[in-house]
């Protein structure tokens, strides 16, 4: 086992054995790409830069904005073999889809009229409302189709060819950050601020930095959500786990991708924020919970 590895295993997020995760309704969904149409929320179009910059390979297609969006496609199979918080440990997609039922929980705690999203686990490629999704355009949100998209190789491309640390806290930091894209779709953020196009205060960065804070907050009460049974779907994170979920936020801020990329740093073509900026609004949340989230009533300065 090398180095690396031992660090993962140390890790590792670490659900109850025993929690009961088999009520979770997320499903796998695999189909025939199709054109990509605008309306994505989260992660993706960060992603679909960071593995073009790395490969060489033009993937802004994918991206597009030219063209209808693809319809996305109905069903999908409930995810095999994930009951229990054992299997959450063992399995990326199982991790994936028993940690909605604490994410949801948080909110329904949290947010007066809160109804969940679909989790939809992508196998290769399938269709959505926003365009095509696959581990190419990274995690995304879907407003029209109120549904969150996630392919775990995803997280084997990052961790195996690009050396980034996607552990397991880190792949829940992703999906509690495209959770918070639900939050501001149901609460009106995302109509009271649309797109108004890139830089350091653009209302891109400031709905970003948001859903980090909203991840944030969650992760610190992980540990609180329990199954019908009573049993915590979660162990509280380990400050090692915490610094795993920092890394993952740091790694995708404009401002590092730019460098990775071989490219001068430039604000004013940021859409997500600055790797600080990332990490502190995460931590903002994690210490002082969702109250502490607000992104749009801050002086950019502050941001």
């Amino acid at each position: 086992m090398t180095a690396a590895s031992c660090a993962r295993t140390v890790n590792v997020v670490t659900f109850n054995d025993n929690a009961r995760v088999g009520g979770n309704s997320a499903k796998r969904r695999g189909g025939t790409v199709a054109a990509v149409g605008g309306g994505a929320v989260g992660l993706g179009a960060i992603v679909v830069f960071l593995i073009s910059a790395f490969t060489g390979t033009d993937l802004s297609g994918l991206l597009g904005g030219g063209g209808a969006p693809a319809a996305p496609q109905g069903g999908g199979e409930a995810i095999a073999n994930c009951s229990t918080g054992q299997d959450a440990n063992t399995d990326d997609t199982c991790r994936l889809a028993a940690a909605t039922l604490s994410i949801d929980q948080f909110w329904q705690e949290r947010l007066d009229g809160y109804r969940e999203p679909q989790l939809i686990i992508v196998d290769q490629a399938t269709s959505s409302s926003c365009g095509t999704a696959s581990n190419a355009t990274g995690p995304f949100y879907c407003p029209p189709d109120e549904t969150v998209y996630v392919d775990p190789t995803f997280f084997s491309i990052l961790r195996e060819q690009y050396d980034t640390t996607a552990g397991p806290l880190a792949q829940l930091y992703v999906l509690a950050h495209e959770y918070g894209h639900h939050v501001q779709n149901l609460t009106g953020v995302m109509q009271q601020y649309p797109n108004n196009g890139t830089g350091p205060d653009s209302n891109g960065v400031r709905t970003e930095l948001q859903a980090d804070c909203y991840a944030g907050a969650w992760v610190a009460a992980a540990g609180e959500q329990v199954d019908e049974n009573g049993t915590p779907y979660l162990q509280p994170p380990t400050e090692q786990q915490i610094t795993d979920a920092l890394s993952a936020a740091a790694a995708v801020g404009d401002d590092h991708i730019q460098a990775e990329a071989g490219q001068v740093t430039n604000p004013e073509s940021f859409t997500h924020g600055s790797s600080e900026q990332r990490t502190r609004w995460f931590d903002a949340g994690r210490q002082g919970g969702v109250n502490a989230c607000d992104t749009f009533s801050v002086a950019g300065s502050n941001l």
